[in-house]
């Protein structure tokens, strides 16, 4: 009895498949050993074209395409890292503290007439009466930005004409320290 070992052995199992392959390759004649070869190249260089170069072109042109692209964002991401440290070297401007005649300014640049102004401390008291809601809106969102002002509290009533509110607002401005 043979060693069944010896006959699972890699080595015998691709000496058989080799005694296989020569006992087929042989029974064939010439021209079907062409073209079984030409077919076998045909298939090894679709595989080849599949796996490594069809990738490769692949890979290739989306970069191209995207090239540009990362080229503006690296110039974009320069400029804006030359603009943090030029701003990070220089100090917040000084703000002004508000002032009853600063809020009476600004409001009537937005046609906004107040009923009464009352600072307390850092918290200022603005009443409005029979204005545009827009303009409110619009002179809110400027001392937002210039004079750094947040509302604390408000009050708006709208009354019967489009576009035209009551407002009591407490506003308060924001230190940058």
């Amino acid at each position: 009895m043979e060693n069944p070992e010896r006959e699972m052995s890699p080595n015998n199992l691709l000496n058989q498949s080799r005694q296989s392959f020569a006992e087929f390759w042989m029974a064939r004649n010439a021209r079907e050993r062409a073209m079984l070869a030409a077919a076998t190249a045909v298939v090894a260089l679709g595989l080849i074209f599949a796996t490594m170069i069809d990738p490769a072109l692949t890979g290739r042109e989306h970069l191209n395409n995207n090239l540009p692209v990362l080229r503006q964002q690296t110039a974009q991401m320069q400029a804006l890292s030359k603009e943090a440290s030029a701003l990070s070297g220089t100090s917040a401007p000084t703000l002004a503290a508000i002032t009853k005649e600063s809020i009476e300014t600004a409001l009537a640049r937005k046609g906004l007439k107040p009923q009464s102004v009352m600072l307390t401390g850092n918290l200022a008291k603005v009443q409005l009466v029979a204005v545009s809601f827009a303009s409110t809106l619009n002179w809110l969102d400027d001392m937002q930005r210039t004079a750094l002002l947040s509302v604390v509290d408000a009050n708006i009533v709208a009354l019967s004409q489009a576009d035209t509110v009551d407002v009591t607002l407490t506003l308060r401005q924001q230190r940058n320290e």
